[in-house]
């Protein structure tokens, strides 16, 4: 611990001489104001108590308190600048309420009633306002730290002083996304703080049964960076450790950890109580209640007089009980499915784009046959696409695992930084989590994040980030700010390769179930190409699943211009008028050999359809073909139960059932692990071996 650390815990306090500064500026016409001070934190205490009042009424069903934290939320938002980012969590109504947020929207969000600026989707303060560079919490502690990184790099990158403030639990801080933002933050040295609000409890259990080292700051040192205790419950003391570490991060210093000490005198949410707090100790912080204590300071220095304290709080309530009867008196939020469903995802990016124009085939772009077009390795296609992408584009940036000088596990990304530089072709550290958060952050500043993961496989230690992140933004707040989520997730996926259980998974299923995402499989040069560059213009976050095996054996013709290939419609990859094989990434060169072999030995003739894009998927083109041939396999090289095709099968048997003339057929992996050995892998494992027999029953029906 420092000795200004230590001056705040014993001593003339460093708190006494933040009040004393305060005064001094105070007093000689500074450009603090403890008047405005007062009120900011007075506030959301008096909002506070207006719903709990409603709470004892039964007009309110719920509410996360922050009384007794307030002096956090009001002394960080009141510290930093209008135009730095703040990331909040649920207790921390100051901070909104010292922004300037407007009471009137903000009590129909707290009440669900029409004009709460989520339209009802959302509930409390999971909610962003760009317009106030506030961006919304999801209710996984320390999912916002990484965000806090991206939008921190994008202010280093774009050369400004601005810089993101983001909050935290005690009990969040042993999640992993804690340690992966401080870590990134300090190897970046990115214009962050790190707020950590210490309230002595994770809902009931109490911090020293949950976090060691008891001082949450001194996690700061396993990092490289500053880590400060602060008496949370001194309006003062907040603002001075905040502006300090400000300060810092504007100079280009890096980030800093500040463990804000306070409690919570109410339960986790009303509801729950607080039984699990020993009264003793409820009563000792109520003595040091930030409210009372501010209101002590003042009337003491002569800056309020009791009259001013009881002017002020008669006013506020007035004007609080007036807003929230108002709000209350609205309609609830009301929708339409249909309405709804518009707003999982922003609109489609324009025809012309400096990554290409948009075209429906991938032959049509640049006006030449194929026989013109070199042929190129899908590998190639990838790679040339990204590097149009960066020369078109300066938002557009990747970041990785081992991308930089090595050029990623695949070589995709060899050269680039060469030609790109450091600031935009970025390695990571191993944080799957914190990279992805970090590119959400990005993307919220206008950047056109790409993050390779090095094997798809691991995805799933990035799991919440994309799932409850980058998926939800847009519908939950991203729509009414026209906030656009420009996110592009690389995934080498799937097997054939001799790899194993931990590095040949595809598991592209998992995510189609999630509204929010759109989710690609190209299987072609020309459609990696074309889907890549799509992906990268499309105002959504997009997994873009790279097949590996294909990476090197796959070639074919590629148009050498630019170009962009819908994100919603199939590609018909094979014309056939018996079955009608959907399918995608190395399924389609399965499907073309069998189709081939099938067309060599017999009249018959399978119809291949490339989907391209699982999530939304082309339910027409399926149909359409389906109209001609009567007959459907799916396939996939995924695990058959559950697997997309399950969908697929599904959707037609309940929608265009009376086109069939025999049962679906899926064909898929076995439902066990990935085998390492190619004995295993390709004549038991694969649905490679099985497609054959599949289609042979199909036909004979």
């Amino acid at each position: 611990m420092s000795a200004a650390d230590s001056s705040a815990l014993s001593g003339r306090s460093a708190s006494s001489a933040a009040e004393d500064a305060l005064r001094e500026k105070h007093s000689s016409g500074g450009d603090r104001d403890v008047r405005a001070l007062h009120r900011a934190l007075l506030t959301p205490r008096l909002i506070e108590e207006k719903m709990l009042r409603l709470l004892r009424q039964g007009r309110l069903s719920k509410w996360f308190s922050g009384w007794g934290q307030e002096a956090v939320a009001v002394g960080c938002a009141a510290a930093l600048r209008e135009s730095d980012w703040l990331l909040p969590m649920h207790r921390n109504l100051g901070l909104w309420t010292t922004r300037g947020v407007r009471l009137q929207p903000l009590f129909c969000q707290l009440f669900g009633r029409e004009g709460g600026y989520t339209r009802g989707r959302d509930r409390t303060f999971h909610f962003g306002l760009p317009e106030k560079n506030i961006v919304g919490m999801i209710s996984h502690m320390a999912a916002m730290l990484p965000v806090a990184c991206g939008l921190g790099l994008a202010a280093k990158l774009e050369e400004t002083d601005r810089l993101a403030c983001a909050f935290v639990g005690d009990g969040g801080t042993r999640e992993g996304d804690f340690h992966e933002a401080l870590n990134l933050a300090s190897v970046w040295a990115l214009p962050v703080v790190f707020v950590v609000e210490n309230n002595g409890y994770g809902l009931s259990t109490p911090t020293d049964e949950a976090v060691a080292p008891s001082e949450i700051a001194d996690a700061a040192a396993g990092y490289d960076l500053p880590g400060r205790r602060v008496d949370g419950n001194d309006l003062l003391a907040v603002m001075e450790a905040v502006e300090d570490a400000a300060e810092r991060a504007r100079a280009g210093d890096g980030p800093t950890l500040l463990e804000m000490n306070t409690f919570r005198v109410r339960g986790h949410e009303e509801a729950s109580g607080t039984a699990y707090v020993p009264d003793a100790l409820i009563e000792e912080w109520k003595e040091k209640d930030p409210v009372e204590r501010f209101e002590r300071k003042l009337l003491a220095d002569g800056a309020l007089s009791e009259e001013d304290c009881r002017q002020r709080r008669a006013d506020l309530e007035e004007q609080i009980d007036r807003v929230a009867e108002e709000a209350l008196g609205r309609p609830v939020s009301q929708s339409m499915p249909q309405q709804e469903r518009a707003a999982v995802f922003a609109p489609p990016a324009p025809d012309e784009s400096p990554l290409g124009p948009r075209v429906e085939r991938a032959e049509d772009a640049g006006g030449e046959s194929d026989r013109e077009q070199p042929e190129r390795r899908l590998i190639d296609a990838v790679s040339g696409a990204l590097r149009h992408a960066m020369r078109a584009d300066e938002r557009v940036l990747l970041m990785g695992q081992d991308i930089a000088e090595y050029g990623g596990v695949f070589k995709v990304t060899e050269g680039f930084l060469d030609e790109f530089g450091p600031e935009r072709v970025r390695n990571t550290p191993i944080i799957e989590s914190g990279a992805v958060g970090a590119a959400l952050g990005l993307a919220v500043e206008g950047f056109r994040p790409v993050v390779e993961l090095q094997y798809a496989d691991f995805v799933s230690c990035g799991f919440n980030q994309i799932v409850n992140n980058l998926a939800t933004t847009r519908y939950r707040w991203g729509e009414a700010h026209d906030t656009s989520v420009n996110v592009t997730l690389r995934m080498p996926y799937g097997g054939g390769l001799g790899a194993g259980p931990f590095h040949s998974q595809s598991m592209e299923a998992w995510f189609c179930h999630t509204p929010g995402l759109k989710v690609v499989c190209p299987a072609t040069p020309a459609e990696a190409k074309g889907l890549l560059l799509a992906a990268l213009a499309d105002p959504n976050p997009v997994l873009v699943f790279e097949q590996k095996k294909l990476y090197r054996s796959e070639k074919g013709p590629v148009p050498p211009a630019p170009y962009r290939l819908p994100l919603e419609r199939a590609r018909i990859a094979r014309e056939g008028a018996d079955a009608t094989v959907v399918t995608y990434g190395l399924g389609v060169r399965w499907a073309l050999e069998e189709a081939e072999r099938l067309a060599e030995n017999s009249d018959a003739q399978l119809e291949v359809i490339d989907l391209r894009t699982l999530a939304p998927w082309d339910r027409r083109a399926v149909r359409a073909s389906l109209e001609k041939t009567s007959r459907l396999l799916v396939l996939h090289e995924a695990p058959r139960t559950a697997g997309f095709g399950a969908e697929v099968a599904a959707e037609i048997a309940e929608d265009a059932f009376t086109l069939l003339d025999a049962p679906p057929v899926r064909v898929g992996a076995e439902d066990t692990p990935v085998p390492a050995a190619p004995s295993l892998e390709d004549d038991l494992y694969s649905a490679r071996a099985k497609l054959r027999p599949a289609i042979e029953r199909l036909l004979a029906f």
